[in-house]
């Protein structure tokens, strides 16, 4: 049934004002293609256009893999959602894209699907000059950290025994474990990995903000209750929450009602290239640390894992340098998103599965 015409201001149908489908799929913020049970191009909106340099109707029947093939690795057979972080895709000889890709199925439409493509911005690697300043930095640091950590832990200990007591010590000896990695900052050595439960870690990382810089603040927490564990190493994801969490905390300054919110979750198929020309690996454990903040300023986006790249005055740039580094010791990556309306904040961690 065709709802009667509302009149708008000016006599025009309210009808006519609005959008119809072509109009929407075309201006969608990004680059859609919409596939039919025969692996064909059905549709393509005007950012995909402009993203593989051919026209929709140019696409249009084509067989997908003529025009994007897409990645294989892990690519789910049953109808899950299928996506692939930082991966490289031919679309013509000579030309190749860096993109995240995402591939969902239509509900209601079997054999339908639509394939969403984010492109990547060129990686910036920072020369040896500037690395070996890092590390020089990160030396200097980490010395003038040791005395007076040696300090608190020293006055805990004359405290007593008692749970406040022995979470100094605990943290205080978690931190100068970490001190000496910070002393080899671009030591590339493999850190020893295992099979661990990350919620575990999460809570403690949650607690120390509430008992903290959080104090004020809401952590609401989105689990996936399923999730396998992950291979990792227990103090440095703990290290690396620990820094989302606070770089959350800092960016919400200011902001009515500031929110953060922990999610995890299972990612079906996810295969990432984690190293320029390397080959791609299973990251399915997700965990993102999402805030209401405003984000990173733009012209900084691009560079937030540099060392020494902070949005804020009287940040030295190096926590989430560290992050970075922790995640990819790890054998995993972290990316930085503006994602949602209202626009969220979202630094995602994506791990490997641990051995079952």
């Amino acid at each position: 049934m065709t709802p009667p015409d509302r009149v708008a201001p000016g006599g025009a149908a309210a009808a006519d004002l609005a959008p119809g489908f072509d109009a929407v799929f075309a201006g969608l913020p990004v680059a859609v293609i919409v596939v039919d049970p025969a692996d064909r191009v059905a549709h393509a909106n005007t950012l995909a256009e402009e993203l593989l340099n051919r026209s929709e109707r140019v696409m249009r029947g084509r067989p997908l893999g003529s025009i994007l093939p897409p990645p294989v690795e892990g690519r789910s057979r049953d109808g899950q959602p299928f996506a692939a972080y930082d991966t490289e895709i031919e679309t013509a000889p000579g030309s190749r894209l860096r993109i995240d890709f995402a591939e969902a199925a239509i509900v209601g439409h079997p054999g339908w699907r639509t394939i969403t493509l984010h492109p990547l911005p060129a990686r910036h690697h920072a020369s040896s000059g500037s690395a070996r300043t890092a590390t020089g930095a990160a030396a200097m640091l980490a010395h003038e950290i040791r005395n007076p950590l040696s300090g608190i832990r020293g006055a805990a200990q004359l405290i007593g025994t008692g749970e406040l007591p022995d979470l100094i010590v605990r943290e205080v000896d978690r931190i100068a474990a970490l001190i000496d990695r910070m002393q080899a900052f671009g030591d590339e050595r493999p850190l020893p990995l295992s099979a661990e439960n990350i919620y575990p870690l999460i809570d403690h990382a949650r607690r120390l903000a509430l008992a903290g810089p959080a104090r004020s603040i809401t952590i609401e927490e989105r689990f996936d209750p399923s999730l396998p564990m992950a291979r990792i190493n227990a103090d440095a994801l703990l290290q690396v929450l620990i820094n989302l969490i606070n770089n959350a905390v800092q960016a919400l300054g200011g902001v009515a009602d500031p929110r953060i919110v922990l999610t995890t979750a299972f990612r079906h198929g996810m295969a990432v290239r984690t190293m320029p020309g390397g080959d791609k690996v299973a990251l399915p454990i997700e965990i993102a640390v999402v805030d209401n903040g405003p984000g990173a300023p733009a012209d900084l986006a691009d560079h937030l894992f540099e060392p020494f790249v902070s949005g804020r005055p009287e940040g030295q740039g190096l926590g989430l340098a560290l992050v970075e580094k922790l995640v990819r010791d790890m054998g995993g990556i972290v990316r930085y998103a503006r994602e949602g309306s209202p626009a969220l904040t979202v630094f995602r961690v994506l791990l490997p599965r641990g051995s079952a």
